[in-house]
């Protein structure tokens, strides 16, 4: 079974790229707190599509979020050397905290894929 479940922050803002008519793809970072520690870990997330779109209208570096997905590792060769990543492919996203300001009050908490 490859199922991973995070509640962090977002590291990073959310970029989002289209790679074709039918394909969105955002990724952010997420800090997620070490438990006893003043220390973080971060990973790499990436949600698709609607899902993605979502969460680029929608967060921003700091918000708190808990991401349900999948692990994938994937390899490619840069610069003659190979190189690696690990990343959440996300299934589901819930936005925890709201955004400061009144402008964006009626954002969704959720960002489920369908």
């Amino acid at each position: 079974m490859n199922s991973v479940a995070l509640i962090g922050n977002l590291a990073t803002d959310v970029e989002l790229r289209e790679l074709d008519a039918e394909r969105r793809v955002a990724r952010f970072v997420l800090a997620v707190d070490r438990p006893g520690s003043a220390d973080a870990d971060f990973f790499k997330v990436a949600a698709w599509n609607k899902q993605g779109e979502l969460c680029h209208r929608y967060l921003g570096k700091g918000r708190q979020v808990a991401v349900e997905g999948r692990l994938r590792s994937r390899s490619w060769e840069e610069d003659g050397k190979r190189r690696s990543a690990v990343e959440v492919v996300a299934h589901h996203v819930q936005f925890l905290s709201a955004p400061s300001g009144g402008a964006e009050a009626d954002i969704p908490f959720e960002a489920a894929a369908r």
